[in-house]
């Protein structure tokens, strides 16, 4: 059974940071693209970031770019979302997510190409 449990979620004023984290079981982590969605409150899920399996290549949504760094360390089965220079516009539930297709090389922006989510953790930041 897979399990995706992201973490480090909270409350903070805009221009602090957090760093996110999701912790992967049942499935060979290092073989599967990995992404970050989030999606606030009347809005839908969107794509902020992801990382592929081999060379770590990572691709941004243009509103994070230069702000958030995503990363990945197989031999935990976690991925990480540093996120700096925080902006109210940056509050909603924050979600991982792994490729429908392990061993894909490509990161896809679309949510339909990910199949195994996980339950998301809140981020909120105050002016």
């Amino acid at each position: 059974q897979v399990q995706l449990v992201e973490s480090g979620g909270g409350l903070v004023q805009a221009g602090d940071s957090l760093r996110l984290s999701c912790a992967a079981s049942g499935l060979s982590f290092s073989v599967y693209t990995m992404s970050w969605f989030r999606q606030a409150s009347g809005k839908e899920r969107e794509f902020v970031a992801g990382i592929g399996r081999v060379d770590s290549s990572a691709i941004y949504a243009d509103s994070v770019k230069g702000r958030f760094t995503i990363s990945r360390d197989n031999a935990k089965n976690t991925v990480y979302l540093q996120m700096n220079s925080l902006k109210p516009e940056d509050t909603a539930v924050y979600y991982c997510a792994a490729d429908a297709t392990p061993y894909y090389t490509l990161v896809s922006r679309l949510r339909g190409a990910y199949e195994y989510w996980g339950q998301g953790t809140q981020v909120t930041v105050s002016s």
